[in-house]
């Protein structure tokens, strides 16, 4: 589990093919792994991988074919920066929100503008995952912790402070730029338990219809 701070932005070293699938060399700039070990989960761009290799300052881990399929390491590249994040321990300050590190989706920037000393971000969220983002609700993006200030449909808004904007790969994020996306966690739980008895057998989705039928609503 992580909390969407970001800890150091890092960069892509090497990138080896694996048998069909790939292990990615990520340097960590200014991120300790001290206490790191082989096996401990990182997040990279969000996106959570197992360090199979630990040096002084990089890690190596393996990317399957269904991160390769659900995320933007699909298209990694040496000297790409990202931006990184150990795990929680029992100890850690929670300063963002509940992160697993396991995306739902690829969204892409639309605008950005500056909005004061911010820069606000407008983002198109896949149409899948558009209801389980609200205003005001928590989202990730490339592995950083945002609070979404508007949503329109399948498109909503942050903003982006300095001390963010120079901590992180959204500094240098530009127009047309796809990113990874984890919806809030409660969000995604909350969907599952609505469906009740019906779980196993269920395959649309939430509609009135569903509520109604379900005795959600009357």
């Amino acid at each position: 589990m992580f909390t969407g701070i970001i800890l150091s932005v890092g960069t892509i070293a090497a990138v080896q093919a694996r048998g069909g699938d790939y292990r990615l060399k990520i340097s960590t700039g200014k991120l300790s792994l001290a206490e790191a070990g082989l096996g401990d989960s990182i997040a990279v761009n969000g996106v959570c991988l197992t360090a199979v290799e630990l040096g002084d300052h990089h890690f190596c881990a393996d990317i399957s074919n269904e991160t390769l399929t659900r995320t933007t390491l699909a298209t990694a590249s040496i000297g790409r920066a990202v931006n990184l994040e150990l795990a929680l321990t029992p100890s850690s300050r929670l300063g963002g929100h509940i992160v697993s590190g396991h995306v739902d989706g690829i969204g892409k920037v639309l605008e950005k503008q500056a909005d004061g000393r911010s820069i606000r971000f407008k983002f198109k969220a896949p149409d899948n995952l558009a209801k389980y983002i609200a205003e005001k609700g928590s989202i990730c993006i490339d592995g950083i912790s945002l609070t979404v200030n508007q949503v329109e449909g399948a498109y909503f808004s942050v903003n982006i402070v300095p001390h963010t904007l120079l901590e992180t790969t959204l500094g240098t994020t530009n127009v047309g730029t796809e990113v990874n996306l984890e919806v809030d966690l409660l969000a995604r739980y909350l969907e599952r338990l609505m469906q009740g008895d019906t779980a196993a057998k269920y395959q649309g989705s939430i509609t009135e219809t569903f509520l109604q039928n379900s005795g959600f609503i009357k």
